[in-house]
């Protein structure tokens, strides 16, 4: 991996995001640093999770405030990539999908192969090149999908709530990928419904709710200590509404 590009820190400066007459995001003030821990959304169905994810990468504009990459407005998206929560695979083995994906990110041919090879053992797919990538399990589409995201060679990954729906063993193994690629300096910022999760893996914390960023901070801080009735509360596993 390339050391970090200068898409970070990204910066929501009093954003909010409006579709269809509904507030989605509702000023919206955050940074997403370039820290060495992921950064961890977490929040009731339709609090904003996906919407804040989305404008992160760049696939939705703000209808009011400012949203910066490294300091750059409009930032090409060249050094990040997202991960939905279901993914579509390509009609080709599992190395296929890669190679497309390199392919799709200007890597020379005669590199693909190799690539390709490196990114499947990295996600624990290796053996499985030629397995078709639609006869794959569930757990290992989702571990697909991450080897493809990677092939952007990314200093930005974003993951929409990249375990739901899976197995404990499967979790387990997106959990080990996610530490493996920020340990390789790449800044991941991911959304989960599952607090354990959240303790597991977050550096920090956003708690948004109603399209509000209600708390932030540490997760050693957030969990031990929070500040806000609903972080309360949604610690606790009551119904935020």
């Amino acid at each position: 991996m390339r050391a970090p590009a200068a898409e970070l820190p990204v910066i929501f400066s009093d954003v909010t995001i409006v579709a269809a007459d509904v507030t989605i995001l509702d000023r919206i003030s955050l940074v997403l640093p370039a820290s060495s821990a992921p950064t961890v959304l977490i929040g009731p169905n339709g609090a904003g999770k996906t919407t804040l994810l989305r404008a992160a990468m760049g696939l939705i504009a703000p209808t009011r405030g400012r949203i910066t990459w490294g300091g750059r407005d409009a930032a090409p998206p060249d050094r990040r990539a997202i991960l939905f929560q279901r993914p579509v695979m390509l009609r080709r083995s599992a190395g296929g999908n890669v190679r497309y994906a390199l392919a799709a990110a200007g890597v020379p041919r005669n590199r693909r192969a190799a690539r390709a090879g490196e990114l499947l053992a990295l996600v624990g797919l290796d053996g499985l090149e030629r397995r078709p990538a639609r006869r794959l399990s569930g757990g290992e589409q989702q571990k697909l999908a991450l080897a493809r995201a990677l092939a952007r060679d990314p200093a930005l990954l974003l993951l929409d709530e990249p375990t739901a729906s899976l197995d404990p063993a499967a979790t387990n193994a997106i959990e080990d990928i996610v530490r493996a690629v920020t340990a390789r300096g790449i800044k991941v910022v991911m959304s989960t419904h599952d607090l354990g999760q959240a303790k597991r893996l977050a550096g920090d914390v956003l708690l948004l709710h109603r399209g509000r960023l209600v708390e932030s901070g540490p997760a050693s801080e957030f969990f031990a200590k929070p500040r806000t009735v609903q972080a309360r509360s949604f610690i606790a596993g009551e119904l935020l509404v």
